[in-house]
């Protein structure tokens, strides 16, 4: 039997759970200078998108990203397969396709030993060649605790960006895959998580999102966002600061992963998703009588999550329809945006 450690017991956190809370961000960031305007520069900073993009010509734009996070599985290949599907997903949310990525690497040598390093890489590089681009490199170093991930770029349409601010007020929401993958981490960690579950999770945060891809070119679309760390309610948030909106969620209507459900009422839970309520708990309006068990689900950190689609209401449909066939059977109408303050409210 291996005496390696379990690679979730290195980290102090897991997944896109150990993001900077989103209050913690936005102060740190408060006072950056955003630079010189640039005209070329078509996405930055302004609203906290997915990706930056900068245009190299009329036909094309440049989709640049980077992300990378501590363990949230134990299995190394899983873990690179994770990071690298998460990483690429910002492509895929701005309408981007790949076409390169770079290796985001550090790990505690004196803990681990080399094969587990290439199981990571392993794991990430085969992700990366289903999306059909190569790792061309990257960047390692020494550290305390597991790191991976990608630098990620792509290319896509300048007249088809998808923004996380583009939406109107009227447009259905609709969100691609179930929610649960903190709950089920912390689960795991506990070693409270079955065989069933862990494969359910194994394969949400491993498929790709690049139904966003598709997303970008159909009538009626006009924003697009991932879910990750912020949980649902972070990232409808910045959906509706960025488009001077409010939203309304569905909460019956959220897809959630088989057995996500029963796992928040037994009490089980991140550190992270009450990160986020302290963070933007005060834009959300909750049902009365809901909040311990809605908060703990729409805040809860998405590792490679879903996509967000605000869509006209007559093409909304055609949209879902389209993300089913694509592989996202989850996928479903959890709400809609409208008049009024950048807030959320649940129903």
């Amino acid at each position: 039997m291996s005496s390696d450690p379990r690679l979730t017991t290195l980290a102090h956190g897991g997944g896109c759970g150990c993001k900077l809370a989103p209050r913690v961000l936005r102060e740190i960031l408060a006072e950056t200078p955003i630079g010189a305007a640039v005209p070329e520069l078509l996405v930055g900073t302004e609203t906290g998108d997915d990706a930056a993009v900068y245009r190299l010509n009329e036909r094309q734009a440049l989709v640049a990203t980077t992300d990378f996070f501590t363990p949230i599985v134990d299995d190394a290949f899983d873990f690179g397969r994770i990071a690298a599907t998460n990483a690429l997903s910002d492509v895929y949310a701005m309408g981007g396709v790949p076409i390169l990525a770079l290796a985001l690497v550090g790990m505690p040598l004196d803990k681990l030993p080399a094969e587990t390093v290439r199981r990571i890489l392993a794991g990430g590089a085969a992700v990366c060649e289903r999306a059909g681009i190569p790792v061309a490199g990257g960047h390692s170093i020494d550290s305390p605790e597991p790191i991976y991930g990608l630098v990620a770029l792509g290319l896509a349409d300048p007249g088809r960006i998808m923004r996380n601010s583009g939406g109107r007020a009227g447009d259905a929401l609709i969100l691609t895959k179930g929610l649960g993958v903190g709950i089920f981490s912390a689960a795991l960690k506990r070693g409270e998580l079955g065989a069933a579950e862990y494969a359910t999770m194994i394969a949400s945060t491993t498929q790709l999102n690049s139904v966003g891809k598709d997303v970008a070119g159909m009538e009626g679309v006009h924003s697009v966002t991932d879910v990750t760390g912020f949980g649902l309610l972070g990232h409808a948030l910045e959906m509706c600061r960025g488009a001077g909106l409010a939203a309304r969620l569905v909460l019956d209507a959220v897809p959630l992963l088989p057995g996500a459900e029963a796992l928040v009422r037994a009490g089980v839970g991140t550190g992270a998703a009450s990160r986020n309520w302290a963070s933007y708990g005060e834009d959300v309006r909750l049902p009365e009588g809901a909040e311990p068990f809605a908060r703990g689900l729409l805040c809860d950190p998405q590792t490679s999550g879903g996509l967000l689609i605000a869509v006209a209401p007559e093409a909304a449909e055609g949209v879902l329809q389209h993300c089913r066939g694509a592989g996202f059977a989850a996928a479903a109408i959890v709400g809609w945006l409208e008049s009024g303050a950048a807030e959320v409210l649940v129903v």
